[in-house]
């Protein structure tokens, strides 16, 4: 896994846009960098009235709404420079462009779309997320195109075989013709290389080196008519970045690979302890659950992360495993509308 070597950021932040559960009344750890989504929308939010001298906002006719899938706006800052990349954009166009208006986010500003993997709860709103930031570039007279940054191996459709004999399809993937007619720079990459002035590595093929990580249980892919098994869904990849003082941050949207793998291998490369682990942990369903306990073993003795934010596809079992295993203070969940602030130190 080589690339060019990576930007040490003074700052980084990891705002979730799509995930599927909600959850701002929650409190949070000390020493955990979350901010709930009413705090960071309330400074946005004018006051509407006041009472004894109180500021009144209303704020919960803004909340976002939580949806099957996983998309982060990731913002990274190394002195006067900020860049801006997309990690995944969800199922639904509708939900995302939604959300993405409550939370405020400038289009204009996003450099980027990575998609981690081929599968529809990651990619499905891509052409119709691709053109509103493209078209928002262009508005703002930015020279620069939009990237939209995709593994080659693109599959036509996935499902999953039950146990049952039904197969669950999820709906087809969007074409690489059709990305780059919503007027985006479509870029396919295989290998590790980094993005936005080398603020973020990417990773290619991730390593397997546990031994339970073996990919999704029933895991299907179809190539036309054609469908044939894949566990391993080996176009999977993950968007790291380093804090200084901090450690490297993951950004693994499904771990298909495992999040354990996905973990050593940022560790591996950024030769730095791990910092904040976000995104789906994929321990949920019988066949998936019975590896948490040696997840939990390994997060806890070979990767040491600071933080862990599982979400999306990680399943309440896992969660509250790895909640009783990490808190306090290093547990915060993924969760829409979340905002994970990390900033240099020493």
């Amino acid at each position: 896994m080589q690339a060019a070597p990576s930007a040490l950021l003074d700052e980084l932040r990891l705002l979730v846009v799509i995930d599927n559960e909600t959850d701002t009344l929650s409190s949070v750890d000390e020493g955990v960098p979350q901010v709930p989504e009413v705090a960071h929308l309330v400074s946005r939010v004018p006051t509407s009235r006041e009472h004894e001298g109180h500021p009144g906002k209303v704020v919960f006719d803004r909340l976002c709404c939580a949806g099957h899938g996983f998309s982060a706006l990731v913002t990274g800052r190394r002195g006067d420079e900020n860049h801006t990349v997309l990690f995944d954009v969800g199922p639904y166009a509708d939900l995302w462009m939604s959300n993405a208006a409550r939370l405020g986010i400038d289009l204009a500003k996003i450099e980027a779309i990575f998609l981690s993997h081929w599968h529809f709860d990651h990619s499905g709103a891509l052409p119709v997320v691709a053109a509103a930031i493209a078209a928002a570039r262009r508005s703002a007279r930015l020279a620069a195109p939009l990237l939209v940054d995709l593994h080659p191996d693109r599959p036509d459709q996935r499902g999953i075989l039950l146990p049952t004999g039904t197969m669950i399809l999820l709906a087809p993937e969007p074409t690489f013709e059709v990305v780059e007619a919503a007027g985006a720079c479509v870029a396919k990459h295989g290998a590790s290389h980094t993005l936005g002035s080398d603020f973020f590595f990417c990773s290619g093929l991730i390593d397997r080196v546990t031994d339970y990580e073996t990919g999704l249980v029933g895991h299907y892919t179809f190539r036309g008519e054609a469908a044939k098994p894949d566990p391993l869904i080996l176009d999977e990849r993950f968007l790291a970045a380093q804090v200084r003082g901090r450690g490297v941050s993951v950004l693994s949207a499904c771990s298909h690979a495992g999040v354990v793998n996905a973990c050593l291998a940022a560790k591996r490369h950024f030769d730095a302890p791990v910092d904040v682990v976000l995104g789906g942990y994929h321990l949920s369903g019988k066949a998936m659950e019975v590896r948490i306990p040696r997840t939990l073993r390994d997060l806890n003795e070979r990767v040491q992360p600071r933080v862990v934010a599982p979400g999306h596809c990680t399943g309440w079992r896992a969660k509250a495993a790895l909640a009783a295993a990490f808190t306090p203070g290093r547990y915060g969940p993924s969760v829409v509308g979340s905002l994970y602030v990390l900033e240099a130190t020493g």
